[in-house]
């Protein structure tokens, strides 16, 4: 499973091609709200790049890009059925996330057999101001009770990626931003330092 995740945004990050550019081998990108156009770059890119693609609420689209499918929390996934059915017939490309807030999300990530879910905010956000933070210790607890790989989401930098889990049952199994991997320099920014440091010791 990706231990980086960039994140596109409507708003904050509509075109993430340039960013995940600079990723490292093995990330991944989940596409949200994004156009055709940049759909297909990102794809072709993906695939260049040895990147995992995955886009938002849309199976239809993802089936037809060969990408994995990401579930949001407060809406629903189109063409869900079709992509499970794929993922069923052991399509290899199928990666299946959820994003999790609380408990209802958790139970859908374990009704849908999730390979991870975006647990989220960890910690204060800019993409939804004023939502309250679950902070390391609430977020490790979720993340136990999740029964799958938990990649912290909400706030996630270099300055507060070193407060999350490293090791045991509630750890960390990635990290996920977009602004803090947007504005990085290149594979060897902050956050995919502290990728390799919250790697290592969680050994």
């Amino acid at each position: 499973m990706p231990r980086l995740w960039l994140l596109s945004d409507p708003v904050r990050l509509p075109d993430p091609v340039a960013s995940a550019r600079r990723l490292p081998r093995g990330a991944a990108v989940l596409a949200r709200g994004a156009g055709p156009a940049v759909l297909g770059r990102l794809a072709r890119l993906a695939r260049g790049r040895g990147l995992a693609l995955l886009l938002g609420g849309e199976g239809r689209a993802a089936l037809s890009l060969r990408a994995g499918l990401h579930v949001p929390d407060r809406a629903a996934a189109r063409g869900l059925l079709p992509f499970l059915r794929a993922r069923r017939g052991g399509a290899p490309w199928a990666l299946l996330s959820v994003a999790v807030h609380g408990r209802a999300g958790m139970a859908r990530g374990r009704r849908l057999r999730a390979d991870c879910a975006l647990l989220s905010p960890a910690f204060a956000t800019a993409s939804h101001p004023g939502a309250r933070a679950l902070g390391p210790l609430r977020w490790a607890a979720l993340a136990r009770a999740l029964g799958r790989p938990a990649v912290a989401l909400g706030g996630v930098g270099p300055e507060t990626a070193g407060r999350l889990p490293r090791r045991g049952a509630g750890r960390a199994a990635g990290l996920a931003a977009i602004g803090a991997l947007a504005s990085a320099s290149g594979p060897e920014g902050g956050l995919w330092r502290e990728r390799h440091s919250v790697s290592r010791k969680s050994r």
